[in-house]
């Protein structure tokens, strides 16, 4: 990414747009949790690191996700809490990050977190592997024209009725809060190309996999 796009997307992370956005999901209430979105640069383009849910896990179980997780009393603020996590999942420093922002706390009703997605620029990328093998299945680096492509774009539809924004890379189907939050942020950024909203899909099992007991 140039440094006039971090820019521009820090500047519009600091703005009233970034909390115009999760108004209709602001939290009112849940536990304190943070993801990061990790921008990588790369020679073909920007990418975006995110993980795969073991499928074992009670919660979210087989899911694409940011790396992240609850905010626990040693951390300073949600910012070093999203830090703290990738670290421990994925092996990604806090140091290596320039964080440009933030996303108000938004309400994920599956797990009753109040997520604060921490938005980050990583300028030395370097493949990343599991580091909480007993969370985290697999990591990805997935290029942000990949995921911008209407192509790729597709409305999820779930089993119990609720729909949304939803992504298919390869054999990854990106649905659920992460999608939202991409969503949200290319919006943001006004990277979004028109999709066809109309262009359903059932969500995968191996995606889908929810609470286990």
């Amino acid at each position: 990414m140039t440094p006039a796009e971090l820019d521009r997307l820090r500047a519009t992370l600091a703005g009233p747009e970034a909390a115009a956005r999760v108004a209709e999901r602001a939290a009112r209430g849940g536990r304190p949790a943070a993801v990061l979105i990790a921008l990588a640069d790369h020679p073909q383009g920007a990418r975006v690191v995110l993980v795969e849910k073991d499928a074992r896990l009670r919660s979210h179980a087989g899911q694409v996700a940011f790396p992240g997780g609850a905010i626990e009393a040693s951390d300073a603020s949600p910012v070093a809490g999203a830090l703290r996590e990738a670290d421990e999942e994925v092996g990604l420093p806090p140091a290596e990050v320039d964080v440009l922002g933030v996303l108000p706390p938004a309400y994920v009703r599956a797990s009753d977190f109040a997520v604060t997605a921490v938005v980050g620029h990583w300028p030395t990328p370097r493949p990343l592997a599991p580091v909480d093998v007993r969370e985290i299945a697999a990591v990805h680096s997935v290029a942000l024209d990949v995921l911008l492509d209407p192509a790729n774009r597709v409305t999820w539809i779930h089993p119990a009725g609720f729909s949304g924004p939803g992504f298919v890379i390869g054999e990854l189907f990106i649905w659920g809060f992460t999608a939202y939050l991409l969503d949200g942020l290319f919006d943001l950024a006004g990277w979004t190309a028109d999709w066809d909203r109309g262009r359903v899909a059932e969500i995968p099992e191996r995606f889908r996999l929810g609470r286990r007991r």
